[in-house]
């Protein structure tokens, strides 16, 4: 049983790290031809199953230029609540 709790655990964990890293890239923004986008895009398609649903219940927070949107936060906290009693 070890195996496969490390194996879930594992890859839990780098879903983690793929949603900071869109987080991190969303920050640059970069025309459709570049490589930048297309990796944005890549990264995407894994994680906008998990985010959309959550942005579909919580709103954005503050308005205008200056808007946050907190669902990859709650996503990365759901997921560690997963993860702990995996450990």
């Amino acid at each position: 049983m070890g195996g496969i709790q490390s194996l879930i655990r594992s890859l839990l964990e780098l879903y983690v790290i793929v949603i900071v890293v869109q987080i991190v890239l969303s920050y640059f923004p970069s025309p459709p031809e570049s490589a930048l986008y297309k990796t944005q895009m890549f990264l995407s398609r894994f994680t906008e199953p998990v985010l959309a649903p959550v942005r579909r219940v919580m709103p954005r927070i503050g308005s205008g230029p200056m808007t946050f949107d907190l669902s990859p936060l709650v996503v990365i906290l759901l997921i560690q609540w997963v993860i702990v009693p995996i450990v």
